[in-house]
């Protein structure tokens, strides 16, 4: 499979670069919905920086995160063998090189005493310290992707809350350091969006579909013919996964049926699943029961519309949809639509089906 290389972000970029170039001072939130390329913007963004840059980049997703311990090791990159005095050593290189480190160095020794000798009164503490070492020497960038599998661990209260408390102090008191975190979860933005601890301490940059004149220019780079081009917009969007997807195949329009055919299946058996067998979602502390009407209700409203105002669904419909990757809420711009181009023909598809079944059933 060939190589596709990085296409037309430069608003992103520029955005971005404007941040670090200046003191910290607020948390970066860097969402869009999903598959449209935000790992890929800050990879080749880190590549890009200039020698008197060190980031520390974490990586949360996949990762089983159900205590403060898991999230601890998900934390650091953990060098094992270490003596635990070779910790200073370790900082010492960290603040003379510019790298991107998959986590942040630490030996192995040091997480155990964090934990066992508590010889910092939490792991917040020593990171501080850590950082302000390094500070003399680099600026420092930490970024944290998927962030929001952390939602619900709780240490006292909840993690998320000493985190967002602990990013407050290394961005606007201390100056110490750039933070962006990244997600692609909607109710995570939104969460984020509404929390008033937040509320003048951070910053928000969107990592969008591509728009069809970017669209249009990545396909054209790549050959495809006028027809081919026309049926991507059609079926896909500007989603930036699905068009390297489609770059690289030699059966471009069979496959595009066929993603459109497997995201409709997947629909129809969510809705089947939910008519036969019920579902509930958690809202705060509550558990509130799915209704299967007001799903189907929730997704008529795209029939005509590719997108919706943010308080125009029933909230329990709106957050299932949201938590199962079928809609993507964008809090800033108070708007709420189909994850892709591809889940609002595959939405369309499914009330399609459903009217032809309710139909036959009548004779």
């Amino acid at each position: 499979m060939k190589r596709i290389e990085f296409h037309d972000r430069e608003r992103e970029i520029g955005q971005i670069k404007d941040i670090i170039v200046r003191e910290p001072t607020l948390i970066t939130f860097i969402y869009g919905p999903i598959n449209s390329g935000k790992t890929e913007l800050i990879n080749y963004l880190v590549k890009q920086l200039p020698q008197n840059y060190v980031v520390f980049y974490v990586n949360l997703r996949g990762k089983f995160i159900t205590e403060y311990k898991d999230f601890v090791r998900a934390l650091f990159k953990i060098e094992l063998g270490k003596e635990k005095k070779e910790i200073l050593k370790t900082v010492s290189e960290v603040s003379v090189k510019a790298l991107k480190f998959m986590g942040i160095p630490i030996t192995e020794n040091i997480v155990d005493l964090l934990f066992k000798e508590k010889i910092y009164e939490d792991v917040f503490e020593f990171l501080e310290d850590y950082l302000t070492e390094i500070a003399a020497n680099k600026e420092q960038i930490l970024i944290l992707d998927e962030l929001q599998v952390i939602g619900d661990v709780k240490v006292d209260d909840l993690l998320i809350y000493k985190l967002f408390n602990f990013f407050v102090r290394l961005t606007k008191e201390l100056h110490l350091c750039h933070v962006f975190a990244v997600t692609s979860d909607s109710l995570f933005i939104e969460r984020v969006f509404n929390e008033a601890m937040l509320h003048g301490r951070r910053r928000y940059i969107r990592v969008d579909d591509f728009d069809h004149e970017t669209t249009v220019a990545f396909l054209n780079k790549h050959g495809f013919s006028d027809n081919e081009k026309e049926k991507t917009w059609k079926y896909v969007g500007g989603k930036p996964v699905y068009l390297v997807e489609l770059a690289n195949s030699k059966r471009r329009e069979k496959e595009m049926e066929e993603l459109l055919t497997l995201r409709t299946g997947e629909l129809e058996t969510m809705l089947k699943t939910v008519a036969e067998l019920g579902a509930e979602i958690a809202i705060g502390d509550i558990r509130y029961s799915v209704n299967y009407d007001g799903l189907v209700d929730s997704l008529k409203r795209y029939v005509d519309v590719d997108e919706l105002g943010i308080n125009d669904l029933d909230e329990v419909s709106k957050r299932y949809l949201m938590d199962r990757n079928i809609l993507f809420v964008d809090p800033l711009r108070k708007g709420i639509r189909p994850q892709s181009q591809l889940d609002l023909l595959a939405i369309r598809e499914v009330l399609k089906l459903l009217t032809e079944h309710q139909i036959l059933n009548k004779f």
